[in-house]
């Protein structure tokens, strides 16, 4: 199993923005292969910032990394622009493989 993390620092009062954009774009995740789930979770605040993560689920880093050279993916995040000023900076990725 394959863990894809990118964290967003969002700037403060624009977190409703944020998630409703999440909330309400096709992700077309349920139709990619070895896909498992997704969440978006939502992390400390602080005077500077918001931290968000989005968490989805594979059954490899093969079937992810399958995904991220898709015509889902490109799809997925056409959309996926949120107005300026709300994000600070760019995503930051993390992947991990499951060992437990």
């Amino acid at each position: 199993m394959f863990i894809a993390m990118n964290r967003f620092e969002i700037a403060p009062g624009r977190e409703e923005v944020f998630e409703k954009l999440w909330r309400e774009r096709e992700s077309h995740l349920e139709e990619v292969p070895g896909f498992r789930e997704f969440h978006l979770l939502r992390g400390a605040t602080t005077g500077e910032s918001t931290l968000f993560a989005s968490h989805s689920v594979w059954d490899s880093r093969a079937a992810f990394e399958a995904w991220t050279e898709s015509e889902n993916f490109r799809k997925a995040h056409a959309n996926a622009r949120a107005p300026k000023g709300t994000y600070l900076g760019h995503p930051k990725f993390e992947g991990f493989d499951v060992v437990l």
